[in-house]
């Protein structure tokens, strides 16, 4: 069982289990975090999702290891499938191409021009089949002055704004600690992929999906380039506050835990200063209205600050639950999955696994009441399904054993 394990006995996947996505196939050339993001949600719902790998190392993403385990790849591997290809040789792009044939979606990530240079492009792939969605992950896109630059996440979290305005005023931007631009352009590359088989599905035609890491955590920046056109200054660091409402921040308690909490109406506010017991502070010009309350930021949070640590953590959550103040703890990768919720909810879900005999991951999401996703596989061995894939294209036992002769696969 795994460290984090609450106790729940590992469960088996359930092979065989229908899924909405059940008519979707995807060849998935991409590495590392976005791409597998992407086809990861795809998988979910029942695609059949291929990993195309390279010979002998794999994913890059199988390099990722944690306690001498590839635990980033069981997770975001889960429900595909894999082959070993190199399709720079003429035998192998012959097999890309043939998958591509009878394919809804291909996902690459390579820099703009890779695929063109291989013979591999929308245009070559498109002329195979007119209805494929090609789907091109990349750090800038694949126009602008930047389309080849390396498109690391670190470098788009730096510039799109993100970390400028993430931290505290007197230290350094914040990059984030894992791989968030990537995550955040999975999820929305899927989105697409969604729009784009529909389209194809009304209209017979396949398209283009160009999924830059820049734009999808651009995006959720909100109106921050609005604001700094209207009010002339750029939103700032202000460490766990917001510029929107006050009180909201991160406050320690007595036992050295840590409360987030967040009276973002006035409503709220209000109930919190009786709560407290300062019903005084609602009507003092100081703190009347939200404006207020954010040019007086460090008063307020004193006052709230100095009521939440004279209390455990477990005392304080009690207390504000039942004053209906909006509070929550503040957990680590190993406290969440004891949480009464998560555990209700199933938000983690205990997997067999031979290595480690349980892996907690992450549950499908969202759910979906009638055509619910479903975890049907194991990350996959490398090459592990390379036989199935081959001989569905129609290379029989003899032409599978030439193509790994030539070390195509």
């Amino acid at each position: 069982m795994s460290r984090t394990d609450p106790g729940t006995p590992p469960r088996p996947y359930a092979q065989g289990a229908s899924a909405p996505l059940d008519d979707v196939r995807v060849v998935d050339l991409s590495r590392l975090v976005a791409g597998n993001m992407l086809s990861l949600m795809l998988a979910d719902f029942g695609a059949e999702v291929v990993k195309v790998e390279q010979r002998k190392r794999g994913d890059t993403l199988r390099d990722w290891k944690d306690g001498g385990h590839p635990l980033y790849w069981k997770v975001y591997a889960r429900n595909k499938k894999s082959i070993t290809l190199d399709y720079k040789k003429p035998a192998g792009k012959e097999v890309l191409m043939r998958l591509a044939a009878q394919a809804d979606v291909l996902i690459e990530s390579f820099r703009p021009g890779v695929m063109e240079r291989l013979g591999l492009g929308p245009e070559e792939l498109h002329a195979v089949n007119p209805r494929l969605v090609y789907v091109r992950v990349s750090g800038w896109g694949q126009t602008g002055p930047y389309r080849n630059r390396p498109g690391f996440g670190s470098l788009v979290e730096a510039m799109s704004g993100f970390a400028s305005k993430t931290g505290f005023a007197d230290k350094p931007p914040i990059l984030p600690n894992m791989a968030l631009a990537d995550m955040v352009a999975g999820l929305q590359g899927a989105y697409a992929v969604m729009v784009a088989l529909r389209a194809a599905a009304a209209g017979g035609a396949g398209q283009v999906v160009d999924v830059s890491l820049l734009e999808p955590l651009f995006s959720t920046l909100g109106p921050d380039v609005a604001i700094a056109r209207v009010t002339g200054r750029a939103p700032s660091r202000v460490g766990n506050r917001t510029s929107i409402s006050s009180p909201r921040n991160i406050y320690p308690t007595k036992d050295g835990a840590w409360v987030a909490l967040s009276a973002s109406t006035q409503g709220m506010c209000e109930r919190l200063f009786r709560a407290i017991g300062r019903p005084d502070m609602i009507e003092d010009p100081r703190f009347r209205s939200n404006s207020d309350r954010l040019d007086n930021a460090d008063q307020v949070d004193a006052v709230v600050g100095a009521f939440i640590q004279a209390m455990d953590l477990d005392a304080a959550i009690r207390f504000f639950e039942a004053a209906e103040v909006t509070v929550g703890p503040v957990y680590d990768a190993a406290q969440i999955v004891h949480d009464p919720h998560v555990i209700g909810r199933e938000v983690v879900v205990e997997m067999e696994d031979r290595d480690l005999g349980a892996l907690p991951m992450h549950a499908v999401s969202p759910r979906l009441s009638g055509t619910p996703g479903v975890i049907r596989s194991p990350a996959p061995d490398l090459g592990q399904h390379l036989d199935e894939i081959l001989e569905r294209i129609g290379y029989d036992a003899a032409a599978r054993r030439r193509l790994a002769e030539e070390d195509v696969t």
